[in-house]
């Protein structure tokens, strides 16, 4: 009777039986080895993804932006980091608009905007009780 070979594990059982088969193939070893299998696989296919994308780019073939002439219409490019600080948006938004620019869902109520910083009520201090005989520095 031929001996069993498992790819996965690169071993043979000592029997070749549909018990045995199932035994090993639910085992915590075996079901390593077919993880670790896949994972590499699937490496070596994003590697040479990698690779003929980058081989394509030398060549020319791929243009260096995804939009030629630029970003689509509409579509700003976002500032490097470490650029100029945006200026805050001074006074209210305009009508329909929420902070940063957001329309809500059409037929949602318009969120309460507070009014203007001077028209906002400061928070109350907030007070520590202190126990009789200590005093505060």
């Amino acid at each position: 009777m031929p001996k069993f070979y498992c790819d996965y594990c690169d071993t043979y059982l000592t029997h070749d039986s549909p018990s045995v088969r199932k035994t090993h193939c639910s085992g915590r070893k075996h079901k390593e080895n077919v993880k670790d299998y896949y994972q590499k696989w699937m490496e070596e296919q994003a590697q040479s993804l990698i690779d003929k994308t980058t081989a394509a780019f030398q060549q020319g073939k791929i243009p260096p932006t995804p939009f030629p002439g630029g970003p689509p219409p509409g579509m700003l490019p976002t500032p490097p980091m470490g650029g100029p600080p945006m200026m805050p948006m001074m006074g209210p938004p305009p009508h329909g608009m929420m902070p940063g620019g957001m329309r809500p869902p059409m037929g949602a109520p318009m969120p309460m905007m507070p009014g203007p910083p001077h028209m906002m009520r400061p928070p109350r201090p907030m007070m520590m009780p202190v126990r009789p005989g200590t005093h505060t520095v």
